[in-house]
């Protein structure tokens, strides 16, 4: 078996074409054509299907990712433990994470990490939509929400409380509205998951989860951006408390309608099942997950 061509094989995947793991890699469409052929034929099975405008795997292909992300993990870790011994770690680590969250809590951690380990490199994706981290390649990704993918294995790091928020500036203009339904009569800055946008806003009314329909002018699929509009009195936000709590400490934002607030949800690191992590990996998910469990304390937020 050729670990050259399990990684290429990895790159055509991550990258979606043939052409641009070539670029990567600095091999011609050609050579990199020839060498997926030849992996199809040791193997005796397609890998991938290709059209004019995506790659797709094959159930064999999928199984071959996980497989050789195994395989490939396991001959990194054993090179690095000869040439560097049992104490120093090496090489990539690639992860995902929502953009807030992401700016405030976990590049100071990859930044002291990187400090520590300067034989690392990490190549950190912000982003609030969804990613397959099978096809992107990613070691794991940091999510809001519960685990839905059973071909994902996930780590808890405690809960998280979505808040409706806004400028005071907004609400001397605008008013403070004290019910749900009153939201049907201001700007919501509304956020994009991928394709979806996020009209309908959960809350407790009389005891029930209730979807409330709000509207708004500006719609973005960067939390960043939302908090931003949010804070120059644009509308009202639904937001993380976790990306706002500095704001609401200073008065920059206040938060509405806590009565009925939705309850919490679950924060985790998500990774694809694997018989190992290399050691890079495992260190950095335990440093985030350390430094997550203390800004969640009770009273932190």
């Amino acid at each position: 078996m050729n670990l050259e061509h399990l990684r290429l094989f990895l790159r055509i995947v991550e990258k979606q074409g043939l052409a641009a793991a070539g670029r990567e890699t600095g091999l011609s469409p050609a050579s990199v054509s020839e060498k997926l052929a030849a992996l199809e034929r040791h193997y005796g099975a397609t890998l991938l299907t290709r059209t004019t405008r995506a790659i797709n795997l094959t159930d064999e292909g999928r199984l071959l990712v996980q497989g050789a992300r195994r395989l490939l993990a396991e001959a990194e870790e054993l090179d690095a433990r000869i040439r560097l011994g049992t104490e120093r770690l090496s090489g990539p680590v690639r992860l995902s994470a929502p953009e807030d969250l992401g700016r405030r809590c976990i590049v100071p951690v990859i930044d002291a990490y990187l400090a520590e380990n300067q034989e690392v490199t990490v190549d950190l994706n912000l982003t609030d939509g969804y990613v397959d981290l099978v096809a992107q390649g990613l070691d794991f990704a940091v999510r809001h929400g519960t685990l839905a993918d059973s071909s994902l294995r996930a780590r808890s790091l405690g809960t998280n409380r979505r808040i409706v928020c806004a400028a005071p500036a907004y609400l001397a203009v605008h008013g403070t509205p004290q019910t749900p339904t009153d939201l049907a009569d201001h700007q919501c800055i509304l956020m994009r998951f991928g394709q979806h946008i996020d009209r309908e806003w959960p809350f407790r009314i009389d005891g029930k989860m209730t979807k409330v329909l709000v509207r708004g002018q500006r719609i973005a699929n960067d939390g960043g951006l939302v908090r931003h509009w949010c804070r120059d009195g644009h509308g009202i936000a639904f937001k993380s408390v976790w990306d706002v709590e500095a704001d609401l400490a200073s008065g920059a934002l206040v938060e509405l309608l806590s009565e009925y607030s939705a309850g919490e949800t679950a924060l985790q690191i998500v990774y694809p099942q694997s018989e190992v992590q290399p050691r890079r990996v495992r260190a950095l998910i335990d440093k985030i997950s350390e430094s997550l469990a203390l800004c969640m304390r009770p009273g932190k937020v």
